[in-house]
């Protein structure tokens, strides 16, 4: 299967060099699968949040957004489905003591394969996982002889399932102390939560309620840098629905949320919908969004008719009521739910994958190139980067008085070291759209030279303008 491996090393090396991401407790030999987001990649994720936040909220009379806590009932869990149905196939080497997720594991020999023999394998997996037969699973991994990366043996135990939540105690005392868990995803924050806002927001079906929030999962084999982390963030969105209506629903937030990734300035050939073979416990539907990354195409986002599942459930193990007086039919019902779930971590990566970019400017005379990221503007973590030309001849404090009518409206930058190319390549490398340099003509007419990142071009404008020429490009 076709992968760009040499490029995700590249990508990742980028990612630490440039103080978008670090590796966990990296002074003490780091934690596997958690990371840290650096001083700009904490800008560009708190940016594709921003972005996401208000193209749900903001931009829809009829959602609203929440924050739930992380720490939940036990009961919730039992009733989610979760502590019964979170588990995954898992495969034991024998020599190496290591385990793996069967899907994981399968995946990954298929990515070593021509396409089309990759593909057939995986279509087989998917068959077996379908109808959970963990001895046909067994079989496959044995016959494809695919290996322990740490042993090289196919010396393979059964294959069982493992559950996926971390559990903590509750309490002061550990002898007193309740078993709880870490949530393993932000949903049933908002279903315990239905009434209270359907009640308080006199909202009306149909209506959503959107969620940003960690989440946690004991993955036994995380990898792909930050694709599959065991701490993560979710931006998720719950729709009710009017039972019987979920699949006109179902279709039309699978189109609006691939408008959302489009609307970035992706090349729609990089993203395609892939329909679920196996569908969890609780959906009549589900569809998953895939971006194509160096290592293929994998899930960025899920869209899911959950029914009528998740709230029929709480209302069970609660003894709750939780309904719905319709008043244009008369009627009390449970409503069916859309399900709208985006990984932020995978967002933020399938972010920088689609802006990283090595360019050859050499020409005859001079040899030269470039590492740039061209992250759309509403999402760069530096929107203007100001440089004065030289540090005397009152420059410098000209350029501060910009940075200062500018940093209330976005993220600036001010920088005097070094030769402006060598400026302009470190705001290239960390994404700033916009690059301004205040010179001594700009004493004598009040113009300064804009710099476009993506096409390298320069132009004079008015100082006043500067602040507009972001805004405008940055909304």
């Amino acid at each position: 299967m076709s992968t760009d491996q040499n490029k995700f090393q590249a990508i990742i090396s980028h990612c630490k060099e440039y103080g978008f991401v670090f590796q966990s407790s990296e002074i003490y030999d780091g934690l596997s699968a958690v990371y840290d987001y650096g001083q700009y990649g904490a800008e560009l994720k708190k940016n594709i949040k921003d972005y996401w936040w208000k193209s749900m909220t903001q931009l829809h009379e009829n959602i609203v957004g929440i924050d739930a806590a992380i720490f939940m009932h036990p009961t919730t869990w039992k009733a989610s489905g979760h502590v019964d149905n979170f588990s995954d196939p898992m495969i034991d080497n024998r020599d190496s003591n290591k385990r793996y997720r069967v899907d994981h594991l399968i995946e990954g020999h298929a990515e070593t394969l021509p396409e089309a023999a990759g593909n057939a394998l995986l279509a087989q997996m998917d068959e077996l996982l379908k109808e959970n037969d963990f001895a046909g699973l067994k079989s496959l991994i044995e016959e494809n002889k695919i290996k322990c990366s740490v042993s090289g043996t196919v010396n393979w135990t059964e294959v069982r399932q493992f559950n996926l939540m971390f559990s903590t105690q509750l309490g002061s005392v550990t002898e007193e102390a309740s078993e709880i868990f870490l949530r393993p995803e932000t949903a049933q924050g908002i279903f315990v939560n239905f009434l209270n806002v359907q009640k308080t927001g006199r909202m009306k079906v149909p209506f959503g309620i959107a969620q940003i929030g960690k989440a946690f999962r004991n993955e036994i084999v995380a990898r792909q840098f930050i694709f599959r982390m065991r701490e993560f963030e979710q931006m998720e969105m719950q729709f009710f629905v009017r039972p019987g209506t979920q699949q006109e629903w179902y279709e039309k937030w699978k189109e609006e949320r691939m408008q959302w990734h489009l609307s970035l300035g992706t090349d729609p050939a990089k993203y395609h919908f892939k329909d679920h073979i196996k569908l969890a416990h609780y959906a009549d539907a589900a569809v998953d969004i895939e971006y194509e990354f160096p290592f293929g195409f994998k899930e960025v986002e899920g869209i899911h008719s959950r029914t009528d599942f998740d709230l029929k459930q709480h209302q069970e193990y609660s003894k709750k009521k939780i309904q719905y007086f319709d008043t244009e039919i008369n009627q009390n019902y449970v409503p069916y739910v859309i399900e709208t779930s985006i990984g932020l971590d995978r967002m933020f990566l399938l972010t920088i994958c689609n802006a990283y970019e090595e360019q050859d400017l050499s020409t005859p005379e001079k040899q030269d190139s470039r590492v740039v990221l061209k992250l759309p503007a509403k999402l760069a973590p530096v929107k203007l980067a100001v440089f004065p030309l030289t540090k005397k001849d009152g420059l410098p404090e000209a350029a501060k008085i910009l940075i200062d009518e500018c940093k209330k409206f976005f993220h600036c930058y001010y920088e005097e070291k070094d030769s402006i190319g060598k400026r302009y390549r470190r705001q290239d490398a960390i994404g700033t759209p916009f690059c301004v340099t205040i010179d001594h003509q700009t004493k004598e007419d009040g113009t300064v030279t804009i710099r476009h990142r993506d096409s390298m071009e320069q132009e004079r404008v008015p100082l006043s303008e500067v602040r507009n020429i972001v805004l405008n490009k940055i909304m």
